[in-house]
């Protein structure tokens, strides 16, 4: 028994794990905040919703960590048809929150399909992924499945209307192409066709208020009360943290409730004036460290599906992290992202997790021949 268990937590990556626990603790810690209530002085419902659903992640994490992720190749043509069903759902049964049909009330929670649809996506792939040669590189023709298995999700999330996500499935399915590398004739077509679109979508595709958050974006001192008021907000509050904050629980933009949606697209602004650029910084190195190691991992799988899902999963992870901060500091237009594993959410949260157990899964199993 005691060999067994020696060579069980050889094999588990307790680094990694730690270090994700680091991650979803500075997490809580600023939902709480966010979410605080001074005259009450009480645990919120939110903080206490937000501690249940972590908890449930971590179970999925371990659980996941020790099934072999090669049965997810079984799997992965069931699921992702699954998803499209519930998005197609969407439209019929959804729930409306803030002008979006994104949810479906489940009567415990509110499940939200565009998020799984990620997972779905990066499992779809890896499977039809890991039968091309990466050396000699994908060509026209097999660029045609991959992006037929992202087109239908992508179109159903932003009917919804969902621009954000829509735009990190795709992400998510570009960074996996990528990898597998692409040969120079589609590489150059595909840009010449992202720039040809680029005009074609602002005069056609883009609804007014995504147009305006553009606008807003480039100037949000043209509409300070209306469009410019949460970009203005949150740099205010990121800009008020200066070096090491204004300490826990006494952020002015969060408390005194200047800060929009702070348990969730801006919960970074929170970090940011409650700890500064020192707390700041400190996360994303810890998220930098996260996705070294993840990419430590996918050099060292014992085949090709277990590299592309930590591929697949680190990148979904990665341009959350990316355009969430983006746009909160003023870098990028706001749009409705989370941080992953920092912000509220109970379906982004056990999505995240279960992409983080399979990547475990992965390097848990690079002893095993």
């Amino acid at each position: 028994m005691q060999l067994n268990l020696k060579n069980l937590l050889k094999r588990f990556d307790i680094n990694f794990t730690l270090l994700i626990l680091a991650i979803t603790v500075i997490g809580l810690i600023n939902v709480y905040s966010a979410t605080y209530n001074s005259e009450q002085d009480s645990l919120s419902r939110t903080f206490i919703a937000q501690s249940i659903w972590l908890l449930a992640g971590w179970l999925i994490f371990l659980v996941m960590s020790f099934i072999d992720y090669k049965f997810l190749q079984k799997i992965a043509m069931p699921f992702w048809l699954l998803n499209i069903v519930m998005l197609v759902l969407i439209f019929f049964k959804g729930k409306k929150i803030y002008g979006a049909t994104r949810w479906l009330d489940l009567g415990f929670f509110n499940y939200q399909p565009s998020e799984t649809a990620k997972i779905a996506i990066i499992l779809l792939l890896a499977t039809h992924l890991q039968k091309k040669d990466a050396l000699q590189g994908l060509g026209f023709k097999d660029l045609i499945t991959p992006f037929l298995f992202a087109i239908p999700p992508f179109l159903l999330i932003v009917k919804q209307p969902d621009l954000g996500t829509g735009m990190m499935l795709l992400a998510i399915t570009v960074s996996m192409v990528l990898f597998m590398k692409i040969k120079k004739g589609p590489l150059i077509t595909a840009i010449a066709a992202v720039v040809i679109a680029l005009p074609v979508a602002w005069s056609f595709a883009l609804k007014p208020y995504q147009k305006e958050r553009v606008m807003t974006f480039l100037d949000p001192s043209r509409d300070p009360r209306g469009s410019g008021y949460n970009s203005i907000q949150s740099k205010i509050a990121v800009g008020s943290g200066e070096s090491f904050g204004k300490g826990f629980l006494k952020g002015t933009q969060a408390q005194f409730d200047f800060l929009p949606e702070r348990h969730t697209d801006f919960i970074f602004s929170v970090l940011s004036e409650e700890h500064g650029f020192t707390g700041a910084i400190l996360l994303l190195f810890l998220f930098l460290v996260l996705f070294v190691l993840c990419l430590r991992i996918a050099s060292n799988a014992r085949d090709k599906f277990g590299t592309l899902l930590v591929i697949g999963f680190s990148s979904y992870i990665f341009w959350h992290m990316f355009v969430n901060v983006g746009m909160v500091i003023g870098l990028l237009p706001i749009v409705g992202v989370p941080l992953p594993l920092v912000s509220y959410g109970g379906t982004g949260m056990l999505s995240i997790m279960f992409g983080l157990g399979v990547i475990s899964s992965v390097s848990y199993r690079r002893y095993l021949f």
